[in-house]
């Protein structure tokens, strides 16, 4: 499914000629939606008076299929007990090499990628800044214009003028950052955790493990996966995205990796994989809360979230080691996606880890401790 939101703006930049001068991006993915909220943040409800006189119930008529819209899924009543549980469990990524969050604050966030100093908008730094104004001033790139996490805008360069990409390493992999107009570099380093999780997982295995990483976007996770030993199958809705992708295998020196790219439909793909009976091991998804997919399928996370992860139970396998969710940008509790996957997984015995990734700031030289910057809720599945 191509995802309207965070993480596939992701077209390329034209580089900006002259000192001072800015860089525009493309976008992947989404309609204009409410900054990031986390759990405790509800919609108000507005109180309706009942009226004294009841109105006769009508008959209303089915609504109609959208277009491009999958027929709806009928979720089984799933019996057995529920998995066990551990919450909230935070998931942290603090400094490590190739990127640190040097400080946070005033709704934006200072951070180490590779060589460069990068200033980002950031509605969760709700609190002071700790450094001064003239360390955040004289960063390599300051993304400027809408605030809104979907938002386009443009890179100042305060100093010399930055190309389109450059080279990153984080776990071992090599690939490429980029200056996108809606914000994003190509990575969001708060997944380390589970990357992390992933690595170890593939690497203790006494088998070759399939991955499935659905919403893959640039393909980082699915590289990670590989070089461990993994054999990866990759899914993302848009064609910039995969060729990104490729272009990371390239750099990363891994074409002979077993990863197979796959631009599709994320909800069509698992649909057929279901009907195939193909099984995998992990399974990685990061959806969007809307996105469309090539052909204008639509997805809405709150309508589709519990349909996939049906579809993703059904094909784990008999020996799998974990299926993971990740959710930004949404109006919710980790503890809704947590009940989702506890209701999901029953009858698969295992336990449920939901909560909450953060990144710690790390000050100028990554060493330093501060402040935990929240970035997205995740749920994951191990037996």
């Amino acid at each position: 499914m191509k995802e309207k939101d965070r993480r596939s703006k992701n077209a390329s930049v034209t580089t900006a000629k002259g000192r001072g001068a800015e860089a525009r991006g493309g976008g992947r993915h989404e309609k204009k939606r409410p900054p990031f909220a986390k759990s405790g943040d509800f919609k108000e409800r507005a109180t309706i008076q009942a009226t004294a006189k009841v109105a006769e119930p009508r008959e209303r008529p089915p609504r109609a299929q959208p277009e491009n819209e999958a027929p709806a899924r009928v979720i089984p009543r799933r019996t057995g007990d529920k998995p066990g549980e551990q919450v909230p469990l935070i998931l942290e990524t603090s400094g490590v090499s190739g990127y640190h969050l040097i400080d946070s604050g005033a709704g934006e966030k200072l951070e180490q990628y590779g060589p460069y100093r990068i200033v980002r908008p950031e509605a969760q730094a709700l609190w002071p800044r700790t450094l001064p104004a003239s360390v955040w001033e004289n960063a390599d790139a300051i993304f400027t214009g809408d605030t809104d996490e979907d938002g386009m805008g443009r890179w100042r360069f305060p100093g010399a003028v930055l190309g389109e990409t450059w080279p990153m390493q984080l776990l071992g992999t090599e690939f490429h950052g980029r200056f996108t107009s809606f914000r994003h570099v190509g990575v969001f380093p708060e997944q380390l955790a589970h990357w992390s999780w992933v690595k170890d997982q593939v690497e203790a295995a006494r088998r070759p493990l399939k991955v499935l990483n659905l919403f893959g976007y640039t393909g980082v996770a699915s590289l990670i996966a590989a070089k461990a030993g993994a054999e990866v199958t990759h899914v993302d809705a848009s064609k910039k995205a995969i060729g990104w992708a490729r272009e990371n295998q390239a750099l990363a020196r891994a074409e002979k990796l077993p990863i197979r790219w796959i631009c599709d439909d994320a909800m069509k793909f698992i649909q057929r994989e279901e009907r195939r009976g193909s099984r995998y091991d992990i399974i990685l998804t990061d959806p969007p809360k809307f996105g469309r997919g090539p052909n204008g399928e639509v997805w809405q996370l709150f309508d589709h979230l519990a349909a996939m992860l049906d579809i993703c139970r059904e094909i784990l396998s008999p020996e799998a080691r974990g299926l993971v969710l990740t959710a930004y940008s949404i109006r919710a509790s980790f503890y809704s996606i947590h009940e989702l996957m506890r209701e999901t997984m029953r009858g698969r015995g295992g336990r449920v880890e939901s909560g909450e990734l953060i990144i710690r700031e790390g000050g100028l030289d990554g060493h330093e401790p501060g402040r935990a910057l929240s970035t997205s809720l995740f749920s994951r599945w191990v037996p």
